[in-house]
């Protein structure tokens, strides 16, 4: 009896030890699967990408479109502005310089008592480089693609007919050189752009005179000019005279806002 009960007694912890070996293998996966996702970093909630919705992008589109309406004209308005601006001082500056090495060379003033009609120009080309010269009048024929200020009527060719020439820039150069000629002085007329449009007198196209007693290069509508004073005749929104816009010139380089204001 007491050997029976030893071997039941070994047989039943074999059992149990068996059972519990069973019950281990059968849930130890699923409390690692518990533990796992108890522990583990939950993965993003979406994993989708982000985009713009055809509506959001043509809204934008739109929104751009607005803006550079707006600002781009402004913008192009300024740069023509200053463009001319830069171009009539430059044209001040070599005119004046080959002037005053004319008169210093020569030791004649430049005027109508010392240059008869069409001689004037054939001195001065010498003093500036880089030239086409085109004689009398070929550069620009007729001259009648040119308007006046408030693009009232071509305008009067005459100051362009007694000498033209091209320097390197592009500018165009036209000389007023006739002794009978109604302001009694030598003229120069500078296309400061050539034949970039507007083509327009006291837009893109300005006139000197040079003054007789001193040989100086004045800006027409200066004091001791043919124009000066007369505003408006030759600088006017409503003259219909065919040389408006001639005697702008100083008011070109002396007004600040001068081509923010100029007339359509």
């Amino acid at each position: 009896t007491k050997f029976f009960y030893k071997r039941f007694s070994a047989h039943t912890k074999i059992f149990a030890f068996t059972k519990a070996l069973h019950r281990h293998n059968t849930f130890a996966p699923a409390l690692n699967k518990t533990a796992h996702k108890r522990w583990a970093i939950p993965a993003p909630a979406c994993s989708a990408k982000l985009a713009f919705t055809l509506a959001e992008t043509l809204i934008t589109l739109a929104i751009i479109g607005v803006v550079a309406a707006m600002t781009i004209p402004g913008v192009l308005n300024h740069t023509k502005e200053t463009q001319l601006r830069t171009g009539l001082k430059k044209a001040q500056s070599v005119l004046s310089e080959a002037l005053e090495l004319m008169m210093y060379d020569t030791g004649i003033l430049p005027n109508q008592e010392n240059y008869s009609t069409y001689e004037f120009l054939i001195t001065l080309k010498t003093y500036l480089s880089g030239l086409k010269d085109c004689g009398k009048d070929s550069c620009n024929p007729s001259s009648n693609g040119y308007r006046t200020y408030n693009n009232s009527s071509v305008v009067d060719s005459t100051p362009f007919d007694d000498g033209q020439m091209v320097i390197s820039d592009g500018m165009i150069y036209y000389v007023e050189n006739y002794t009978l000629s109604p302001t009694g002085t030598i003229l120069l007329t500078v296309d400061v752009n050539g034949y970039t449009k507007p083509n327009r007198w006291g837009h893109d196209l300005f006139t000197f005179e040079i003054e007789n007693k001193t040989g100086r290069l004045l800006p027409m509508g200066a004091p001791d000019t043919t124009y000066y004073g007369k505003e408006t005749v030759y600088c006017s929104n409503t003259s219909s005279n065919a040389r408006n816009g001639a005697g702008c010139t100083y008011k070109a380089i002396t007004e600040k806002d001068y081509f923010k204001k100029l007339p359509n």
